[in-house]
C-alpha cells in the first residue's frame, strides 16, 4: 500500500512538469536532492534532470568519472543504496570517493528505471546526512521508479525527447551541450564518438572542472583538446595533467 504523499506525487506526475513533481518527491523521501538520468545506449547514463545543489554536483561527478552507485545501478539493473558514503570501501569507487570530499553529502540511493529486462535510466536520491531510507520510503520510491519508467517509455527515445521537452529538462539541458561538444571533439581529433566523450571526461577530471563546463567551453570554441595520448580509466593514484587526456 502506498502512502498518501506518494499518491499525490503520482497524481502530479500525470498533470505537472517533472521539476514540480521532484520537489514533492524530495520532501516525501526526506532527501536533499533528486535526479533522473537515462541510459545513453553506450552503457553510460546521461542526465535528464537534476535538482540544484548536491544532486547536480553528484551527478556531474559520476558522469565525469564514469563510476559510482548510479553507473552500477544502470549496469546491474538493481537498486544501489549507500546509507553512509564514509563507510564505503575505498576500492569500490576510488576516484569518486576521493572527489566527494568537496560535496557535503553522506548518503545516496539509486533505483533503476526498468521495463522488463530493459533499464531505461536511474532515479537518484542524495542526502547530506547519513542514514537509511525507512521501509515505507523504500517501498514508495520503488513505486515512483516504476511510474517514472513508464513516463520515460511514453516519451519514446528518452534522450531525444528530453532534449526537445523543456518541462522534463527544466534548468539542466546540458546533455545537448555534451552531445555537441563530443561531436566537435570527434571531428577535431578524428576519433570515434565514444573516445571523444572519454577524452572530454578525462580533461574535466584532470582540470578539476565539471564535465558540462568543459563541454560549454568546447562548444564556445574557448577550448580545443590536444590530439595526444589515449585516455585510460582514472584510478585512486592517477596523476593526470591538463594535456594528458587520460581517464
Amino acid at each position: 500500500m502506498i502512502s498518501d504523499r506518494l499518491a499525490e506525487t503520482l497524481r502530479l506526475l500525470k498533470d505537472e512538469t517533472w521539476p514540480d513533481v521532484a520537489a514533492n518527491a524530495a520532501g516525501l523521501f526526506a532527501v536533499d536532492g533528486i535526479a533522473v538520468s537515462a541510459n545513453g545506449g553506450s552503457g553510460a547514463a546521461e542526465i535528464l534532470w537534476s535538482s540544484e545543489g548536491l544532486a547536480r554536483g553528484f551527478e556531474d561527478l559520476q558522469l565525469t568519472l564514469g563510476q559510482g552507485p548510479g553507473p552500477d545501478c544502470l549496469a546491474g539493473g538493481i537498486p544501489v543504496r549507500v546509507p553512509d558514503l564514509a563507510q564505503v570501501r575505498v576500492d569500490r569507487w576510488p576516484a569518486l570517493l576521493t572527489e566527494l570530499s568537496a560535496l557535503t553529502m553522506r548518503a545516496v540511493f539509486c533505483f533503476p528505471l526498468r521495463i522488463g529486462a530493459i533499464t531505461l535510466g536511474v532515479l537518484t536520491l542524495v542526502r547530506a546526512a547519513p542514514g537509511h531510507l525507512t521501509s515505507a520510503q523504500g517501498d514508495d520510491v520503488t513505486v515512483l521508479a516504476r511510474a517514472l519508467s513508464k513516463y520515460l517509455l511514453d516519451l519514446g527515445d528518452p534522450l531525444l525527447s528530453s532534449l526537445e521537452d523543456p518541462d522534463l529538462t527544466g534548468p539542466l539541458p546540458h546533455d545537448a551541450i555534451l552531445h555537441q561538444a563530443t561531436g566537435m571533439v570527434s571531428v577535431q581529433l578524428a576519433v570515434p564518438l565514444a573516445e571523444a566523450l572519454l577524452r572530454l571526461r578525462a580533461y574535466a577530471y584532470s582540470t578539476n572542472r565539471p564535465l558540462t563546463d568543459t563541454a560549454r567551453d568546447i562548444v564556445a570554441t574557448r577550448l580545443r583538446l590536444a590530439p595526444d595520448a589515449r585516455p585510460t580509466i582514472p584510478t585512486e593514484d592517477a596523476d593526470l595533467t591538463e594535456d594528458a587526456d587520460e581517464d
